[in-house]
């Protein structure tokens, strides 16, 4: 599916998911662990450190936190199942367990436990591989290396004189402005209350995932 093509309701949606992501992160990286929680090349490098240091206690947390976003990542693969956008599939469903996860993960990270991390993993696993699935892989939410590519090609293709996909372009823009916004709100939220600044994305996927839930019940009564 082209960007073009995508319906209004999955742009919001992405920008809406970015900032939830940009909140999350930044818990992971001001926590007592400093780790980003919704992107794994850095935390792949940090492995790769880990393992020639032979420092265990690192490469259990990291191998943890990579094994937990692929876990959530399959667990949307199995409940959503295809790739096709239709109304009706179950992407509310996954907006609640997501909701879930990020309220499960307050109480151990505020013991300093790594399962905080973990879970708050796996629920941005199922966040992107939720906003993959209902943009058919165009749309990537925790994390920004792709949105920046596109707008940096399309820098490339403006200096050249070339045709802009101008749609593109306007889409990974409003991502990595929702990402940053959710950083900064969630930076905010963790000076003033700490690991219970996960309330806020948690709260926003709560809502989508049960307002999600109800538009797709009233359109299926139509």
């Amino acid at each position: 599916m082209k960007t073009a093509q995508l319906p209004r309701w999955v742009w919001l949606g992405a920008v809406s998911l970015s900032a939830v992501a940009g909140m999350v992160n930044v818990v992971g990286f001001l926590g007592f662990e400093h780790q980003g929680l919704g992107h794994l090349t850095g935390t792949t490098s940090q492995l790769g450190i880990a393992l020639t240091q032979g420092d265990w206690r690192s490469i259990g947390h990291l191998w943890g936190l990579l094994l937990a976003f692929c876990a959530g990542a399959t667990l949307s693969g199995l409940i959503i199942q295809n790739q096709q956008l239709r109304m009706g599939r179950r992407y509310g469903l996954m907006l609640i367990i997501e909701c879930a996860l990020l309220l499960l993960a307050v109480p151990l990270f505020a013991r300093q436990h790594i399962g905080g991390a973990w879970i708050a993993a796996a629920a941005c696993g199922i966040q992107n591989a939720l906003a993959t699935t209902f943009s058919g892989a165009i749309i990537r939410t925790t994390h920004l290396t792709g949105m920046f590519t596109d707008l940096g090609i399309g820098l490339g293709h403006l200096l050249r004189g070339l045709p802009l996909a101008m749609h593109r372009l306007t889409l990974s823009g409003l991502i990595i402005s929702g990402f940053l916004a959710g950083s900064m709100a969630g930076a905010l939220l963790f000076s003033a209350y700490t690991y219970q600044a996960l309330y806020a994305p948690a709260l926003l996927t709560g809502l989508a995932g049960a307002s999600y839930m109800l538009y797709a019940l009233l359109w299926r009564s139509l």
